[in-house]
C-alpha cells in the first residue's frame, strides 16, 4: 500500500481526514506545519513530524526518506506569514524568486510541482472527504425573491473575483460590494463588510473557474457561521459540490434557528441555479 503524507495546516479538516484514513486502514503519516497546527493527532496510529514552514528542503528530504508515494494538502496556511520576517531556506527562496507573482494558485502550484518532481502524486483535497462537499439547494431558511437576488449577486461577484486569483469570498448589500477577500482571509472580510454595510449583508464564496482541487477548496464551518451571526448577516451562498461545509447538520440547524439563509448554488450553462 502506498504511503500517504498529510501536510497539515490550520483548522479541523486535517484531523477529519486523518480519522477517515485510519478507519479505512490507510498507511499514512502526518507532517504538521509548526506555525499553523491546531489539531492533535497523538491518539491516532500514524507517524507524526513537525516542521517549520520555511524549511522546505527539509520537508522534501523527509518525504524521500519515508518513501512517500502520495500527499494531500489540508488546512489553511496563513499567507501573510510570507510577508512578515519570513526566513525561507535556500530551496524555498529560489523557488519563490522564480515565480511571476505571489498569488495563491501560483505559489501552491509551484509547491505541487516540487512534490511531483519527487514522483509523489498530490491527491485532490476531497479524497476521503467527499461527504463534506455541500449539495445544491436551500440548506437553511426561506429566502424572499429579493434575498435570492442578493445571493445571486454575491455568488457571481465571488465567482468573478476568483478569475483574478485574489480570494474566494465577496460580501454585498443591496447589490453593492461591501468587501472582497484578499490576503486577510474570510473572517476579516466579514468584519469589514459589517463595518461598512451594517446588518443585512450577504456573503458569497465559490471556487475559481479553473479550480485545482489539489489545493485551496473553499471551506465554511462553525467559526464562519458565528461571525456571520455576530454581525447580523442575512445570507450565505456557497458553491455546490465544490465547497467544504464542516459540521453541516449543526451549521444548518443554527442558521435556521437564527434566521440566516444558507444556500449552495451552481452555474449551469451560465445560469445560477439555487434549487435542487
Amino acid at each position: 500500500m502506498a504511503k500517504i503524507a498529510l501536510l497539515a495546516g490550520w483548522g479541523d479538516i486535517p484531523r477529519l481526514w486523518a480519522e477517515r484514513a485510519e478507519a479505512q486502514g490507510k498507511d499514512f503519516m502526518v507532517i504538521k506545519i509548526a506555525e499553523e497546527i491546531t489539531a492533535d493527532f497523538s491518539d491516532l496510529d500514524c507517524k507524526e513530524q513537525t516542521i517549520n514552514l520555511a524549511d522546505f528542503n527539509l520537508l522534501l528530504e523527509l518525504l524521500k526518506k519515508d518513501e512517500v508515494k502520495k500527499l494531500i494538502l489540508l488546512g489553511k496556511i496563513h499567507k501573510e506569514q510570507l510577508f512578515k520576517n519570513f526566513e525561507a531556506d535556500l530551496k524555498l527562496k529560489m523557488l519563490l524568486a522564480s515565480l511571476p507573482n505571489f498569488n495563491d494558485d501560483t505559489i501552491l502550484k509551484a509547491l505541487v510541482d516540487q512534490f511531483e518532481g519527487l514522483g509523489i502524486e498530490v491527491l485532490p483535497q476531497h479524497y476521503l472527504l467527499e461527504e463534506l462537499l455541500a449539495k445544491r439547494g436551500i440548506l437553511a431558511g426561506n429566502p424572499s425573491a429579493e434575498l435570492k437576488k442578493e445571493l445571486a449577486y454575491a455568488f457571481k461577484t465571488a465567482y468573478n473575483l476568483g478569475r483574478f486569483d485574489i480570494g474566494q469570498t465577496a460580501l454585498v448589500k443591496d447589490r453593492a460590494v461591501m468587501a472582497l477577500e484578499a490576503v486577510e482571509g474570510t473572517d476579516e472580510a466579514i468584519k469589514r463588510a459589517a463595518k461598512y454595510g451594517g446588518p443585512g449583508f450577504v456573503m458569497g464564496k465559490c471556487s475559481k473557474k479553473e479550480q485545482d482541487f489539489r489545493f485551496d477548496i473553499p471551506t465554511v464551518g462553525l467559526n464562519t457561521l458565528e461571525l456571520l451571526l455576530e454581525h447580523q448577516a442575512a445570507g450565505l451562498v456557497i458553491e455546490a459540490e465544490k465547497t467544504f461545509m464542516l459540521d453541516q447538520a449543526e451549521f444548518c440547524r443554527r442558521a435556521e434557528k437564527e434566521g440566516l439563509v444558507v444556500a449552495a448554488a451552481s452555474f449551469v450553462k451560465g445560469e445560477l441555479i439555487l434549487n435542487c
